[in-house]
């Protein structure tokens, strides 16, 4: 089996910045991207306060965390194989109005037990919507512009997400930790309306027609445990999905659950602060992504996978010696350093990749093997922080990262296309 898809290079001039084929489709997933990731940036510092208001453990806040990567894991595949019948805008219109209702509902619940249930709603609207930006982003791109694709719909994210935690932390500190949630649900069914209007399908942009029914009734196409079963034996497959499992792992696990209660117990940081220190790791996102995307379509997608990953590991370790607030804010524009630039290389080497089963039901399976991260993360960084300390948590989430790097690094093949020297005019010509 050929792992390297390069089937739909065309050769063409493009559009925008002289690379994309399809502008308006890459700025309206950006713009609706932006808008429903602005609303998960003001509850990001606020959730783990809010479940602790109701006197639960660490590992039950992280338990909070990990709800909503539970609810992402059986959904995954079943929504990518919903974008190779459907097509990928009922994936993206549907996640964002479930997403809304659910964040709603977090902000009216009374017991830590509704914030779950809601956090669990919460993960299946993440599922499609995700699963199926990631399919057209896939569908619109070529693996000799996929980097610059997927970082300018990752830059797209990290813009709401650098400007939504200190609106988030502001209101949370200023009118109560269930307002970030009303402003969320608001965003998210904004999100909802303007991919409903102003995405297009496309589908058949991606070069995979609507499946059509077979003459016995049956569907031609859908979900096959044994492509599945292929797909989890591809080496190159399972170790960007262990890169982007780190990645999870950091995202739900160290930032979302033990950071916060740090920064609370060592610095008295309350939501303000703590949302001016995520915000710090989501600009410097924003500043690196697009030269991430550059490097991994020049030079290859090792060259920002794995540096971006043992920077993670270092910037992990920095919090552990801070002692002041303004060290936890440096160590977090490291840590944005470093998830910054490896941010986009993991879907485009994902994207480059010809594995059975269709793109829908490949980005589904690796969205699913990467969701274990947020899955784990929380809870299992919550326990490590009730038996040891928040700095025990921080060194197993940084040994993650190495071996995930290390791992990447010694055993994935590269699969970015080798940029051809350019050839001088034979004398004469």
């Amino acid at each position: 089996m050929t792992e390297i898809n390069q089937t739909n290079a065309p050769q063409n001039r493009r559009g925008l910045l002289g690379w994309s084929q399809h502008p308006s489709i890459l700025l309206a997933v950006m713009t609706q991207t932006f808008i429903n990731m602005l609303g998960v940036g003001i509850v990001g510092p606020v959730l783990p306060l809010y479940a602790a208001s109701f006197g639960v453990s660490t590992a039950m806040v992280g338990l909070l965390n990990s709800a909503f990567g539970i609810a992402r894991i059986p959904v995954n595949v079943p929504a990518g194989s919903l974008a190779d019948r459907l097509g990928r805008k009922p994936l993206l219109v549907g996640g964002f109005l479930i997403t809304a209702v659910a964040a709603l509902l977090t902000g009216l619940s009374n017991s830590f037990g509704q914030i779950v249930f809601f956090r669990l709603l919460q993960g299946i609207g993440s599922a499609l919507q995700m699963t199926g930006a990631m399919i057209v982003m896939a569908d619109i791109s070529t693996p000799q512009d996929r980097g610059r694709t997927m970082s300018f719909y990752q830059g797209a994210l990290l813009l709401g997400t650098s400007t939504g935690p200190i609106i988030g932390g502001f209101l949370g500190e200023h009118l109560g930790y269930r307002v970030p949630f009303f402003a969320y649900a608001f965003l998210a069914f904004c999100a909802a309306t303007w991919a409903f209007f102003v995405v297009p399908e496309t589908q058949r942009i991606g070069g995979e027609p609507k499946v059509v029914r077979g003459g016995q009734g049956r569907p031609a196409r859908g979900i096959s445990w044994q492509d599945v079963g292929r797909l989890l034996l591809t080496p190159s497959f399972l170790l960007v999905s262990f890169v982007t499992l780190a990645t999870f792992f950091t995202r739900t696990g160290s930032q979302n659950t033990v950071l916060p209660l740090l920064g609370k117990e060592r610095f008295g940081l309350g939501p303000a602060k703590v949302g001016y220190a995520f915000t710090a790791i989501a600009v410097m996102n924003f500043l690196t992504i697009n030269f991430s995307g550059v490097l991994c379509d020049r030079y290859g997608r090792k060259m920002a996978i794995v540096p971006g990953s043992l920077v993670c590991a270092i910037a992990l370790l920095t919090y552990t010696f801070g002692h002041t607030y303004w060290h936890f804010l440096l160590s977090s524009i490291l840590l944005g350093f470093g998830t910054g630039i490896s941010g986009p290389a993991p879907a485009a080497y994902v994207s480059d990749l010809s594995l059975p089963g269709g793109r829908g039901l490949t980005m589904g399976v690796y969205r699913t093997v990467s969701d274990l991260g947020i899955t784990v993360g929380p809870v299992l960084l919550g326990w490590v922080s009730d038996q040891f300390s928040y700095s025990a948590a921080l060194w197993v989430n940084s040994a993650l990262f190495v071996a995930a790097g290390l791992a990447f690094a010694l055993w994935a093949q590269e699969t970015a296309p080798r940029r051809k020297p350019a050839v001088s005019p034979s004398p004469g010509e």
